[in-house]
């Protein structure tokens, strides 16, 4: 395979420099932030010629948003150990870096946190189901039979999602004409609730694969673990991979007869299978996360390509990575929330790939026009819940965000709520990636469900222990920092308030949280503490759900300041860490 990472980057870098259009279709003139000129969005910054003659179009973790949204990539995404430096665990002006791309351009505003807020007012809100449709026509008018394939994450993550029980993004995905997916969050409604919601889009054509799912006691399997397709001649199979730790990191008790886990023997075996039945390429559809993406590649032999989810990593490149036989596994990740569609064009000759081109698209709402069968679906969704929605609860003089390995500030703004509405000395809050970004100004109800809807949302207040408190910082700091990235479950260390910590993400399980205090006193390992949370994934809980209680610390203090997020003192992490914000 021959790979063309100098042609991606003068087609990246010709797009910056063209001009073009940008808000709502208008001519944008520029504008300055510091010493910088923002550059318009091309007119020809959605064409992407056909090449090749196998066709993928990949998205993941959409998170029940069908609206255009903001979402801000994180400033903090550490690689430790062997990790540092190493894509997808790069952030800013190192991301530039690595890439070839300018700052001041839609990429870089696509993929990077800096100069956030003054980015998302010039070009705009970012995906969008109905945009994100217009943007699938588009490429598959180019190449007519290509793939739609979804990693997941697709049946959570707002109001509409979660009150229909997943069927509003069901049917956005039959809409949209997705013909493989797998899953994640989509198992917190529950198996029964899954199984027919797989079944109504099985009959759409769209296939629910995951391979890694089996009956607890028979180790049957419960979904399909591939699927053919033919192009132009090429026979392509494509493999699903669920979350392997949804058991672990979501309530089991949902799903009790259904076990996960990575099962990479079974998986090397659906792999031979497939290719057995004719399949000249290999593509695993997965939703386990980039780090871990990588290391299967490393260890599974005949996949062409992975494209995955879970951990929300945008990267404009794939990564190439060899496979036991010294074969390249091309990995790509494709971002969240509707904000991108991976464009990737494979050429086939004699039954091996010798080339592949790719585009990650950034989808840019202004700059597309919305799809109106789609956008009528939109509509259709949101209506009966419009009014609920839109409540304005309060407002913010700041950017509300959630993504970065440490606190962002609608996390915290969520501890105090849990502090305050549950009387409480210490609040805990789940290192979720998914919730979009809010801007300056007025905040709604939507807005508070879009960070905190589930279907195990209860809040909780419990007594617990100085050394319990810690043991859950600890946890949670191995399932990030581990040096083994198959161990490694996803998400964000857990948000807190009331408390202050530093954290050496370089060291073993038990050895990274020092120098605890609690509400300004030293942590007192035997002593009890009030601690607020929600989303416990044990058992049910029966307290204010999460949406309740943030919605109503916005309604009791109507104007919320937006202070700089608390970052632990970090260890054994120098400042020149391209994962760190510089």
């Amino acid at each position: 395979m021959r790979l063309s990472r100098r042609d991606f980057l003068e087609l990246m870098l010709a797009a910056g420099a063209a001009g073009g259009l940008g808000h709502s279709g208008k001519t944008l003139a520029g504008s300055r932030s510091g010493s910088g000129e923002w550059r318009e969005i091309p007119q020809d910054f959605y064409d992407v010629p056909r090449k090749g003659n196998v066709h993928l179009l990949h998205f993941s973790d959409l998170h029940g948003q069908l609206k255009p949204v903001h979402f801000r990539e994180p400033n903090v995404n550490l690689g430790i150990h062997d990790f540092k430096g190493e894509p997808p665990l790069l952030v800013g002006k190192a991301l530039l870096r690595h890439y070839g791309l300018d700052r001041f351009t839609p990429e870089a505003h696509a993929f990077t946190y800096l100069d956030f807020r003054e980015a998302a007012e010039y070009y705009g809100r970012v995906g969008g189901a109905a945009h994100l449709a217009t943007a699938v026509k588009r490429a598959r008018a180019e190449r007519p039979g290509a793939l739609l394939l979804d990693s997941g994450d697709t049946w959570h993550g707002s109001g509409p999602a979660l009150w229909t029980e997943g069927q509003a993004m069901a049917d956005f995905q039959k809409q949209l004409g997705v013909d493989a997916c797998t899953g994640h969050w989509e198992f917190i409604y529950g198996d029964k609730r899954v199984q027919e919601l797989v079944e109504d889009l099985q009959g759409a054509g769209t296939r629910f694969l995951a391979q890694n799912v089996v009956d607890r006691d028979w180790l049957d399997p419960i979904f399909d673990a591939y699927t053919l397709h033919e192009q132009n001649g090429v026979p392509v199979a494509v493999v699903g991979q669920a979350f392997p730790f949804t058991p672990i990191a979501n309530p089991g008790y949902m799903f009790p007869q259904w076990s996960m886990g990575h099962r990479l023997e079974r998986l090397q075996e659906q792999i031979d299978k497939a290719r057995s039945d004719g399949a000249q390429v290999v593509v695993l559809l997965s939703h386990a996360g980039m780090l871990t993406d990588m290391a299967y590649a490393r260890q599974l032999r005949g996949v062409d390509a992975i494209l995955g989810g879970h951990t929300h990593d945008p990267v404009p490149y794939p990564e190439k990575v060899t496979d036991p036989d010294g074969e390249p596994t091309l990995v790509v990740n494709s971002g969240s929330n509707g904000k991108f569609l991976s464009v990737l064009d494979l050429e086939v000759r004699g039954g091996r790939i010798r080339d592949f081109h790719y585009r990650n698209l950034p989808i840019f709402a202004n700059a597309l026009e919305p799809e109106p069968e789609m956008q009528s679906l939109v509509d259709r969704v949101h209506e009966p819940y419009q009014d609920r929605l839109s409540e304005v609860v309060g407002e913010v003089d700041g950017v509300l965000y959630r993504r970065g390995n440490f606190n962002g500030t609608f996390d915290e703004i969520l501890a105090r709520a849990l502090i305050e509405g549950r009387d409480a000395e210490v609040a805990f809050t789940p290192g979720f990636r998914w919730g979009p970004t809010v801007l300056p100004g007025k905040v709604t109800f939507e807005d508070c469900m879009n960070q905190t809807c589930s279907t195990y949302s209860e809040t909780t207040r419990d007594e617990m222990t100085g050394e319990q408190i810690k043991n859950i910082l600890e946890d949670v700091a191995n399932s990030i920092f581990n040096e083994d990235p198959m161990l490694h479950r996803g998400g964000d260390m857990v948000r807190t308030a009331g408390m202050r910590y530093a954290i050496d993400p370089t060291r073993k399980m038990g050895e990274r949280i020092s120098e605890l205090e609690i509400n300004g006193e030293p942590m007192r390992p035997k002593r009890k503490y009030v601690v607020a949370s929600w989303a416990d994934v044990n058992e049910p809980q029966d307290g204010p759900q999460a949406w309740d209680v943030l919605a109503d610390y916005f309604r009791n203090h109507g104007a919320v300041s937006v202070d700089e997020p608390y970052l632990p003192q970090l260890k054994g992490v120098s400042r020149d860490n391209p994962g760190l914000a510089s």
